[in-house]
């Protein structure tokens, strides 16, 4: 019975949601990946309470983690989809860092000349409410510019996708994924001719965003072994 209850956790665990395959995300100098029970498997874990679980038989072991992402990350890829603008989303995203860094930086100093009668209460509020402006628009650009894809890379397999988008910080961050993770752009609601897509997934309910208008389709045929066909 403790078998599995420990199965049921790592199952419904946030970072273990891929169809019996590894992600591995590369970025920031550190490579993850998590591999996760079939979905199929789901709803019988809680209706045979004898599913055995064998912990001596690691699910995610170092060196697998490691093997699995080189393997990945050697491919050779070609790439299918390319946002131009993504450069200027990242200059954005590290010019907003900058500025709330040195808006809060010199807040402390306002503060102490206040207290020592050097400036105004006004100048105060002011600058105050200029750093909290700054740390939102911090967040809500960085939030936005993280969930932009800037590349797509089809593996010549034509079985993995490697998807580069931003972190919050501004730097790039790779996101190989399978093929038949993706959801379809037929199935995702969106019709092919809207400015802004939605690039979605079966095995998380987060989503990314892409655009054909603004982007550009460089492998029209890999493009749509991922997507479908265009209309």
């Amino acid at each position: 019975m403790l078998g599995s209850i420990r199965l049921c956790r790592f199952a419904t665990s946030s970072f273990t949601q891929c169809r019996s395959y590894t992600y591995c995300i590369k970025g920031g100098g550190r490579s993850q990946a998590w591999r996760r029970i079939p979905s199929a498997t789901h709803t019988e874990l809680f209706t045979r309470p004898t599913l055995s679980y064998r912990p001596s038989v690691s699910l995610l072991s170092n060196h697998q983690t490691v093997a699995r992402c080189a393997d990945l990350a050697s491919r050779e890829y070609t790439l299918i989809y390319a946002l131009p603008s993504i450069t200027l989303l990242r200059a954005l995203s590290k010019l907003k860092i900058i500025q709330t860094g040195i808006t809060i930086v010199i807040l402390p100093p306002i503060y102490y000349f206040y207290f020592q009668g050097m400036v105004s209460l006004e100048l105060v509020d002011y600058s105050s409410a200029i750093a909290l402006f700054a740390v939102a628009m911090l967040y809500t650009v960085s939030y936005f510019a993280g969930r932009v894809v800037g590349r797509m890379y089809l593996d010549s397999s034509g079985t993995t996708l490697k998807v580069s988008h931003l972190t919050f910080w501004g730097a790039r961050k790779d996101l190989y994924m399978p093929v038949t993770d993706v959801v379809p752009l037929a199935d995702a609601g969106d019709k092919p001719d809207e400015a802004i897509l939605s690039f979605k997934r079966y095995s998380t309910e987060q989503k990314m965003y892409l655009s054909t208008r603004f982007g550009r389709v460089v492998d029209q045929n890999g493009f749509e072994k991922v997507f479908g066909v265009l209309s």
